[in-house]
């Protein structure tokens, strides 16, 4: 897994990754958000609702610590060996709005996640054990998972959305 120097580098990457990741979506009609193509296990809006999902966990998390509510991930209502389930959710939380709604509310998780890790000290963001919802199921530093519900799925969904693109002939 690829490691960062300091917050700046991990900003960065995430800039960049996000910004590749959302440009993929400036050819697909809005018509097209829910098609299922061939050979590719989701739709554009249920790619960008799983961006949308994680995004906000991570973010929630946080924000739940912080205020001293215990957190249980990856959600009161989901364990880690049903993320099946947690995946529908997020389908049916986000996949009513259009393509430009959900992007633009990816956009807005991006930024805060981005403000997030500047608020941040070094200590917590590379550290293991620094935040209790770190913890669980496995003992990462913030930035690990900040990597793993961002830059790592940016890139994989970015292949997928191609892949989409290729098999619907529009790319």
């Amino acid at each position: 897994m690829q490691t960062y120097k300091d917050k700046a580098e991990l900003i960065e990457e995430i800039r960049k990754r996000y910004l590749m990741y959302d440009e993929e979506f400036n050819d697909i009609k809005e018509e097209n958000k829910d098609l299922l193509m061939a050979g590719v296990d989701k739709t554009p809006s249920q790619n960008i609702s799983y961006q949308l999902g994680w995004t906000h966990l991570l973010l929630q998390w946080e924000s739940d610590e912080s205020q001293g509510i215990e957190v249980k991930t990856p959600t009161p209502d989901y364990k880690w060996n049903n993320l099946g389930g947690l995946y529908q959710s997020f389908y049916n939380e986000y996949g009513s709005y259009s393509l430009q709604q959900q992007r633009q509310l990816l956009r807005n998780q991006v930024d805060e996640i981005i403000n997030w890790i500047e608020s941040l000290d070094d200590d917590i963001l590379f550290i293991p054990g620094k935040r209790k919802w770190a913890t669980k199921p496995a003992l990462w530093p913030v930035w690990k998972w900040i990597h793993i519900n961002t830059i790592a799925p940016f890139k994989n969904f970015r292949v997928q959305l191609r892949k989409w693109k290729k098999e619907k002939g529009t790319e």
